[in-house]
């Protein structure tokens, strides 16, 4: 049996691949999966709707500031302005949670997932190395004389 993978929380050898989280271990033997897909989620974050609430809020305050002096009100709106970009960018920097999808018996499983991005990159190239060397190549033809 060959080891491709092993790590605190999944291990790929040639014949089954093994996810552990705190609460359970699944093992999957690597013949039976099939269309395995990598998929990734951004994490629930502020909606837009939010953002532009807070954009008619911002307005809303400067009315006031733009009755005393104009230059108050341009003052708070490019401050909020620059605050909204600031978790505008936040918000994107945030972690996504990376997937392994599979058909394992006829059912869509999820194999395992992680934010870590170097760690998911590991797993998911041990597991495609495992099922290229279990599948038999797709045509004979390849091991015919020149």
């Amino acid at each position: 049996m060959r080891l491709y993978y092993r790590g605190p929380d999944a291990m790929v050898t040639s014949e089954h691949f093994v996810h552990r989280t705190p609460t359970t271990t699944r093992a999957f033997l690597i013949r039976d999966l099939r269309d395995v897909c990598i998929t990734s989620v951004e994490d629930p974050g502020t909606p837009a709707v939010a953002a532009l609430a807070a954009m008619a809020v911002m307005l809303v305050a400067a009315i006031p500031l733009g009755k005393l002096s104009p230059l108050y009100a341009v003052g708070f709106l490019g401050l909020s302005g620059f605050g909204l970009a600031t978790a505008a960018l936040l918000r994107r920097s945030r972690p996504r949670t990376w997937m392994l999808h599979a058909i394992y018996h006829g059912q869509s499983v999820e194999l395992y997932a992680s934010r870590d991005a170097r760690v998911f990159n590991q797993v998911s190239r041990a597991l495609r190395r495992a099922i290229e060397d279990v599948r038999p190549p797709s045509s004979w033809d390849d091991f015919a004389a020149a």
